[in-house]
């Protein structure tokens, strides 16, 4: 089964830090991923040159399937009317032209969703409905047996730590719909600062037995990190096995120059023999390294 690197908010512009982001680049290959997924924020300001840099950086990751999704920065901020008739001519130009993409695998499928509703919000994001129905009509075309994965780069999910952040707009009705589609991880960025862990330690869901995996990644190149990882840079690698999903939290270390890891996240899958109740308890397998 394939092995997922999940990294989020490279923020090129101002706040992008060259030696976390060469550090990436020299650890990634060694990683030998299947996937690569970046959730979001790929620029500062939504400007061409922060993209054309961003769009360099990617092209150097390992040449594996990529999906992409866009960030509530990489759509204009202060050009209100570019935001508002036009808000991801660029992303769509230098990064890519789906906002919605589909990445199919053997055994895997990962649906990305834009949060980003330029229009209505800047910072919290949305996701609608007819997104939500799109998702249900592509799962319910796979095998039961396929992993399924959706991305996006709004939380539906607090951080469970100080600091208060708002969710996405109903985003209950999004994981109960994900719970029925029988999605079982969920990727995300936005917060600044990684968390990971399952949605029914926020919501208690009309199934108590069918909770998600929730991996949220920190900023893996910018100065933003939040929380816990203020002045910190982390990914994520994700191994899907045939009866677990292992997360393996990487940190940047400055004094080095490179990423490690510092802890590992185990979760039985949902349709694996340790049965979808175990869902519920996934902190009882986490294990964390000093």
């Amino acid at each position: 089964m394939p092995k997922i690197l999940h990294i989020s908010d490279l923020h090129f512009g101002p706040a992008y830090l060259p030696e976390a982001g060469e550090a990436l680049q020299a650890i990634a290959p060694s990683l030998y991923p299947d996937v690569i997924v970046i959730s979001g924020d790929f620029t500062q300001r939504a400007k061409r040159q922060q993209f054309e840099e961003a769009r360099r950086f990617v092209d150097r990751l390992p040449k594996v399937p990529m999906l992409l999704i866009p960030g509530n920065h990489d759509v204009p901020l202060y050009r209100v009317a570019e935001r508002w008739l036009r808000p991801h001519d660029l992303y769509r130009e230098l990064i890519c032209p789906d906002l919605n993409p589909v990445l199919q695998l053997d055994g895997l499928i990962l649906v990305g969703i834009d949060s980003t509703s330029p229009r209505r919000t800047i910072s919290n994001g949305r996701v609608h409905q007819d997104q939500l129905e799109r998702c249900a009509e592509i799962f319910a075309e796979m095998p039961p047996e396929t992993m399924r994965i959706v991305v996006a780069h709004h939380h539906f999910a607090p951080c469970p730590d100080f600091i208060h952040d708002r969710t996405m707009p109903k985003a209950r009705r999004a994981i109960d719909s994900f719970v029925e589609q029988g999605v079982e991880m969920i990727l995300g960025g936005h917060l600044h600062r990684s968390y990971i862990g399952n949605s029914l330690d926020f919501f208690p869901g009309t199934n108590r037995d069918r909770g998600i995996t929730i991996v949220q990644c920190g900023t893996t190149t910018s100065s933003r990190g939040r929380g816990r990882e203020r002045n910190e840079n982390t990914f994520n690698l994700i191994d899907i096995g045939p009866r677990l999903l292992t997360v393996i939290h990487h940190l940047y270390f400055e004094k080095i120059g490179e990423f490690a890891p510092i802890s590992q996240h185990l979760f039985p899958r949902m349709g694996g023999p340790c049965g979808p109740a175990h869902l519920a308890a996934a902190n009882l397998f986490t294990t964390t390294a000093s």
